[in-house]
């Protein structure tokens, strides 16, 4: 597999999953640094769902290839590299900014 790079969007297959978490194949974007992306087997994802909620604070609204979406960051998980397929697109800087801070806000200290 090519570079797995920090907010890249990438096909995911989610599935199995249990209880409320997002299921079937579906857009992610990899969170985790690429100096681990380089060496571990696994990466931690937000996946992306086109089911916007606008006023949810852990959502983060994005386009992706031009079609509106949300970066759910309460659904973070880390998935075997196996899982992940084709590139879609990247993250703008703008995004990618506003997602940091929206994974500090949430995890942070």
């Amino acid at each position: 597999m090519e570079d797995l790079r920090r907010y890249d969007i990438r096909w995911a297959n989610l599935d199995p999953t249990q209880g409320a978490e997002m299921a079937k194949t579906r857009p992610v974007v990899i969170v985790s640094r690429d100096e681990l992306n380089r060496v571990l087997k696994t990466v931690t994802v937000c996946p992306l769902t086109s089911q916007l909620h606008p006023a949810w604070r852990t959502r983060l609204g994005v386009s992706v290839a031009g079609r509106d979406s949300e970066i759910a960051a309460d659904q973070i998980r880390t998935l075997s590299v196996t899982r992940l397929g084709d590139k879609i697109d990247q993250l703008e800087d703008e995004s990618a900014a506003a997602l940091r801070r929206l994974l500090t806000q949430m995890y942070g200290e």
